[in-house]
């Protein structure tokens, strides 16, 4: 059992998961005693609401269509000190839970993240799998490699990581957006592996592998362009330079032999290149020191709040 002499948070985003969301809520009674448990329902159809609150968790409601904005509603109106976040769809090993608050504070991490270990093909999907390692490892190719589940829904956070969160995302992006906070903070985290179990029969998965990975992969590109301006425009930049060399080459080689330019189009369309290529060079090397003040004050924000563990 976990220590009690800090507050702890269960927080279940929930949407049309009757069957399941009582197991869940008693579980995690059951491996957190002290812990209050708040289930988040996401306008379900079904009897998500009842059920959990038959079972003995605190049922609020987020109308607002999206696990990033239930995520965004729950670190706004929970006050914690440590925060545990779980999907509710019973996939997820309640038992660990323990372990990995004690990670957070023997180490004093702000994230721990339950890494998905599982033989069962129908609760982890070859798709989801495939997905899930192309998307880690494209962050971790930019971003820094510090995590191997970067969409797992089980996690463990400290009060300084929710309360400097922003939540931007709307849907499942949100597991995304978690793991790009912590790397571009710098903030210590670790991973925990726990068991991964399949849906109850009658409970349905609401992630559609090529519908929320084109979603999440659109969101990765985003990041990229808010928390790496100077590369991304950067990039765009080099490549239209390249593009208007390539073009021009010829125009200016011709000119230099005879000193006339026959192909104005041509060169117009370099020129035109290679100014908005410079163009874009520059908005990266602004707005990257845009990012680097917004990168401080969110650190600040951080910094406003003690470390798990401290005395």
């Amino acid at each position: 059992m976990a220590p009690t002499s800090e507050k702890i948070a269960v927080l279940i985003p929930c949407y049309n998961e009757e069957k399941p969301i009582g197991l869940v809520v008693t579980a995690f009674k059951e491996a957190l005693p002290g812990a209050a448990i708040y289930v988040y329902d996401n306008n379900s159809s079904d009897e998500t609401v009842s059920v959990a609150r038959d079972a003995g968790a605190i049922v609020r409601s987020e109308p607002q269509q999206g696990k990033g904005n239930v995520v965004r509603r729950m670190f706004a109106d929970v006050d914690a000190d440590i925060y545990v976040l779980v999907d509710g769809d019973n996939t997820y090993e309640a038992d660990a839970v323990p372990r990995m608050i004690a990670m957070l504070k023997e180490q004093s991490l702000d994230m721990v993240s339950g890494c998905r270990i599982t033989e069962i093909q129908e609760a982890y999907r070859p798709g989801h799998r495939f997905g899930n390692a192309m998307l880690t490892g494209l962050v971790a190719t930019i971003f820094g490699r510090r995590t191997k589940d970067m969409l797992t829904g089980y996690r463990v956070f400290s009060r300084r990581f929710v309360k400097s969160f922003p939540a931007l995302s709307h849907g499942f992006e949100i597991e995304t957006e978690l793991t790009v906070h912590a790397l571009e903070l710098r903030m210590p985290i670790a991973d925990c592996d726990t068991a991964y179990i399949d849906r109850l029969p009658g409970s349905d998965s609401k992630l559609n592998t090529i519908r929320d990975g084109v979603r999440i992969l659109r969101v990765i590109v985003t990041l990229v362009k808010e928390e790496r301006p100077l590369h991304f425009f950067g990039g765009i930049g080099l490549l239209f330079a390249f593009v208007a060399m390539i073009l021009g080459y010829p125009v200016v080689a011709e000119f230099m032999m005879t000193g006339l330019v026959p192909r104005i189009p041509t060169a117009v369309l370099a020129s035109s290149l290679m100014i908005v290529g410079t163009l874009s060079l520059m908005a990266g090397f602004i707005l990257d020191t845009v990012t680097r003040g917004r990168r401080e004050m969110k650190r600040l924000a951080y910094l406003g709040y003690r470390a798990p563990g401290a005395d």
